[in-house]
C-alpha cells in the first residue's frame, strides 16, 4: 500500500510503496491459487533482543534442552531410504539418530547408541542398506525393527531381558516426502504441527521431487543467524546488488503470524527493486537470463514482445523451458508460482520454498553445543519424469573449511555467488554482536520472521 504519512501509521503496519505481491497477482493472467491469496502479519513488538540469545553457551543449552528435544524436525527425505534396510544418521547438538525404513510403509528412527556401552551403531553422516544393526564393538546385535537378536556371553548377562532391550525409538512423521523425527514422546502429531501449511503445498506435489543438489557447510556462526540471513529481502540492497533489476526486495510480502508454527515471505521476480531507478522491461529480462540459463532453460534470444511485462515472458519461457526438460505440464502454472521465492520457513530450522519446477529448501543446525557454529544446508529439489523411474538422491557434498560456495557452481549455479555474498556477512554478525552492547534491533514488518523465530524459542524455553 502507498504511505503518505507513516507516521499515522501503528507500529508493524508499513509497507514499501511500490507495487504489492497482491498487486501483482491481480495481474496474473491465470486463476491465481488461494494459498497466494493469504496476507497476514500480526505485530510482535518492537523490543531489542539481547545478543545473549546468539552467543551465550548458556542460552544454547537451554535451547538444546527444551526446544531441540521437543520440536520436529527435518531429518531427510524419502528418497534417501527406498528400501527396506535403507539408513541414514541425523545429527542435532550432542545427538545422533538412525533413521531407517523397516517396511516398505514404515520408517523408524532410534537413538544412534548401543544399548551395551552406548558405541554408535553406525558412524555419524553415514547411509546405507542394512539387514541388522550389530555394534563393532561387542557384536550385541538388533533386527532393523528393533528388536534384541543375539549377543555374545549371554551367560554373563541373566539381567538383560530380551523383550526389554529393544532399541529405544523417537516419534517419526512424513509430509511431502520429507521424513521428521521428534524426541518427545508426548508431542502433538506432526499433522497438527504443520496445519495449514499441508493443504498449502498441496498444489506443488513435493512428494513427487527428488534431491537433485545437497550442499552443505560449516560456518563460524550461531545457527540463528543463519536462518536470519535468509528470512527477508531487506539485505538484498547491500549484499545482493546484482539481483536488484530483476528482484522487487523492499516490497516483499511477509506472512506471521506467532499462533502459527511456520512463517512465509513472497518476493517477486522479474519486477524490479525500489531502490533503483525504473528499467524497460527488456532490460529486466537482460539481467535475468544468465540465471535463467543456470537454471536448465536454453540459451536463445530472450527478446520480450510486445505487450508483455518482462516478469510474464520469463515466467512462459521457464513453463515451456523446464516442462520440457521435466515433462511436465506448467500451463496452469501463475508467473509468481513459476518465478517467485515463495519461501516458506517451518520452526524450528527448515525452509521449504514452494513454486513449481525447482525449489530451494534450507536447513540450518547448531554444530554439536557449540553456539558459534552451525551446519548450513541447502536442497536442490526437483520435478522429474513421472514416466520414469525416480532419479537418485544428490549425496551431500561438504564444503570444506577454506572452500567457498563459488566452487559449487556447478551444482546450484548463480546460487552459489548469492551463498557466497551472504557468507561474508554471517561470521561477521556473528562475532560483531559480541560488541553490541544495546541488543538487535529489528524492523517491525521487513524483519517480522526473525522475530518469530524468537517468539517460537521462547514458546519452548518457557512452556514450564
Amino acid at each position: 500500500m502507498n504511505i503518505e504519512n507513516p507516521k499515522t501509521l501503528k507500529p508493524g503496519e508499513a509497507r514499501s510503496e511500490a507495487i504489492s505481491v497482491q498487486e501483482l497477482l491481480d495481474r496474473e493472467k491465470l486463476p491465481v491459487p488461494p494459498v497466494l491469496r493469504k496476507n497476514f502479519n500480526v505485530h510482535m513488538g518492537s523490543d531489542r533482543l539481547p545478543t545473549s540469545r546468539w552467543t551465550d553457551p548458556e542460552f544454547a543449552r537451554l535451547e538444546i534442552d527444551k526446544m531441540w528435544t521437543k520440536v520436529w524436525q527435518f531429518a531427510c527425505r524419502e528418497e534417501h531410504i527406498p528400501e527396506v534396510g535403507d539408513f541414514t544418521t541425523y545429527e542435532i547438538g550432542e545427538w545422533s539418530f538412525l533413521v531407517i525404513r523397516t517396511a516398505p510403509e514404515t520408517i523408524k528412527a532410534y537413538w544412534n547408541a548401543c544399548l551395551h556401552r552406548g558405541n554408535q551403531l553406525k558412524p555419524e553422516g553415514t547411509h546405507g542398506n542394512a539387514t541388522e544393526l550389530r555394534c563393532t564393538f561387542h557384536g550385541f546385535t538388533w533386527t532393523i525393527d528393533g528388536t534384541l537378536s543375539d549377543f555374545p556371553c549371554r551367560w554373563d548377562f541373566p539381567h538383560i531381558v530380551d523383550a526389554e532391550y529393544a532399541l529405544p525409538e523417537v516419534k517419526v512423521g512424513t509430509w511431502g516426502g520429507f521424513v521428521f523425527i521428534n524426541m518427545d514422546d508426548d508431542a502433538e502429531s506432526l499433522e497438527s504441527f504443520l496445519g495449514d501449511l499441508i493443504p498449502e503445498f498441496e498444489r506443488w506435489d513435493f512428494k513427487n521431487k527428488y534431491v537433485m543438489n545437497h550442499i552443505a557447510k560449516r560456518v563460524d556462526m550461531n545457527w540463528k543467524v543463519g536462518i536470519e540471513a535468509f528470512a527477508e529481502s531487506f539485505h538484498v540492497v547491500a549484499t545482493h546488488p546484482q539481483i536488484m533489476p530483476s528482484t522487487a526486495d523492499a516490497n516483499t510480502q511477509y506472512d506471521v503470524d506467532p499462533k502459527l508454527n511456520y512463517n512465509r515471505m513472497i518476493t517477486a521476480m522479474g519486477v524490479q527493486s525500489p531502490h533503483i531507478p525504473p528499467m524497460e522491461e527488456q532490460a529486466i529480462v537482460d539481467s535475468m537470463t544468465p540465471r535463467a540459463y543456470r537454471m536448465g532453460m536454453a540459451m536463445n534470444e530472450f527478446k520480450v514482445p510486445e505487450g508483455m511485462t518482462a516478469r510474464q515472458y520469463m515466467a512462459e519461457m521457464r513453463r515451456k523451458q523446464v516442462g520440457a526438460a521435466k515433462n511436465r505440464d506448467y500451463s496452469d502454472a501463475t508467473d509468481s508460482e513459476m518465478l517467485d521465492a515463495i519461501q516458506y520457513f517451518v520452526f524450528p530450522n527448515f525452509f521449504p520454498w514452494g513454486g513449481m519446477g525447482t525449489n530451494i529448501t534450507y536447513r540450518f543446525r547448531p554444530d554439536g553445543l557449540n553456539p558459534d557454529s552451525a551446519i548450513m544446508e541447502v536442497f536442490i529439489l526437483s520435478d522429474y519424469d513421472l514416466n520414469g523411474p525416480r532419479p537418485d538422491p544428490a549425496p551431500m557434498r561438504l564444503l570444506g573449511e577454506d572452500q567457498e560456495w563459488i566452487v559449487a557452481e556447478d551444482e546450484i549455479g548463480g546460487l552459489a555467488a548469492v551463498f557466497q555474498q551472504d557468507m561474508t556477512n554471517m561470521p561477521m554478525v556473528q562475532k560483531g554482536m559480541k560488541s553490541l552492547k544495546k541488543g538487535v534491533t529489528l524492523a517491525n514488518y521487513q524483519e517480522s520472521r526473525v522475530r518469530h523465530l524468537h517468539w517460537k524459542i521462547d514458546e519452548y524455553i518457557n512452556a514450564e
